[in-house]
């Protein structure tokens, strides 16, 4: 199975037999990879019907829930890692549910789009307006994302909340990099994805 580049170097950052809860796991894509190539085991939460209908053709262990609820249903430490993919900027309380997500896994793997990428910054600057692009490509009345952020809020936001960010990577929206995205990723990355643990273990 050939997965997105974003979602093969998650992959990478699992260690193969580990325990993996994916929030907002979709057609369960990752998780159906990461049985078959790095054994290992899980559970996806998604809302939307024809992706659960999805996870459970693939044989997917899926629970129909709304992120938005929290994790009080899983146990502390259940997970080895606790994914989520392209939704924390959908959620109501992000940094609620970062919280969770760190006291459920031992770590957690989160991407979302870059809100500090320059074609966002010359958007608001020149025209006045929030952007239309490929990492933002609906219109803002309509968008599901609620709570955008760059890169440096995130990691502002991680501080806070005394987590320790163990490794980053930045890619445009066809999920390559470049040496641009790592000279400054908040400038021109435009998608991010993070490996984080608590500093309270």
């Amino acid at each position: 199975m050939e997965l997105r580049t974003d979602l093969a170097l998650i992959s990478e950052w699992i260690v193969k037999g580990t325990h993996v809860l994916d929030l907002g796991c979709g057609n369960g894509a990752l998780l159906a990879y990461l049985r078959d190539k790095r054994t290992v085991t899980g559970y996806g939460l998604e809302i939307d019907d024809d992706n659960i209908i999805s996870c459970i053709k693939a044989g997917i262990n899926v629970i129909h829930t709304d992120l938005n609820q929290g994790l009080s249903d899983f146990a502390d430490d259940s997970f080895d890692y606790v994914i989520m993919t392209q939704a924390i900027q959908s959620i109501h309380r992000p940094d609620l549910l970062l919280l969770e997500m760190l006291r459920v896994g031992r770590q957690s793997i989160i991407t979302f789009p870059n809100f500090g990428h320059w074609n966002a910054r010359l958007s608001l600057f020149f025209k006045g307006v929030m952007p239309i692009s490929r990492t933002f490509p609906t219109e803002w009345y309509s968008t599901e994302n609620i709570h955008l952020c760059s890169l440096h809020d995130f990691e502002k936001l991680c501080v806070t909340l005394d987590i320790e960010i163990l490794q980053r990577a930045v890619v445009d929206t066809t999920h390559h990099s470049s040496w641009f995205m790592r000279l400054m990723p908040n400038l021109f990355g435009e998608i991010a994805t993070y490996h984080l643990r608590s500093k309270l273990i």
